[in-house]
């Protein structure tokens, strides 16, 4: 079967960079699915789960943070804001922050206050979310 090379990587370091079958990922305008030999595209993507099946059958789970998907006939490049692997997820860490985001919106003097506040619940619900899926597995 053909395969893809993907790349995940963050600001602070590389999360993942094998071979793969099928790549799928929250894009701007929706979700993704990336096979071998994809058209070339050049995207946004959000908050959520990136879900690589490799070339060997197995299943790597990322959380990404929104950021960049570049996609070339036989490479995937996702250059993420921010990229945890999904076994280093901590969902208490995660409802945490999502409360403390939560009462910033409650708290915020400005617009741009509260639109950071937003911002960082939204991304903190996104999280736990591709957690709870990640769990499951």
């Amino acid at each position: 079967m053909a395969t893809i090379h993907v790349d995940v990587v963050s600001a602070e370091e590389q999360i993942f960079s094998g071979e793969a079958k099928f790549v799928a990922l929250p894009g701007e305008n929706g979700e993704l699915g990336i096979l071998p030999q994809h058209t070339p595209l050049i995207t946004r993507i959000k908050p959520g789960a990136v879900r690589i099946e490799t070339a060997q059958g197995g299943e790597e789970f990322v959380f990404v943070a929104g950021g960049i998907l570049e996609v070339q006939p036989g490479t995937v490049t996702v250059l993420a804001d921010t990229a945890i692997r999904g076994k280093d997820l901590d969902e208490a860490k995660a409802l945490e922050a999502k409360k403390l985001a939560e009462e910033a919106m409650k708290n915020a003097k400005s617009d741009i206050d509260f639109a950071a506040a937003q911002s960082e619940f939204a991304a903190m619900a996104a999280q736990i979310a591709a957690l709870r899926k990640f769990r499951k597995k």
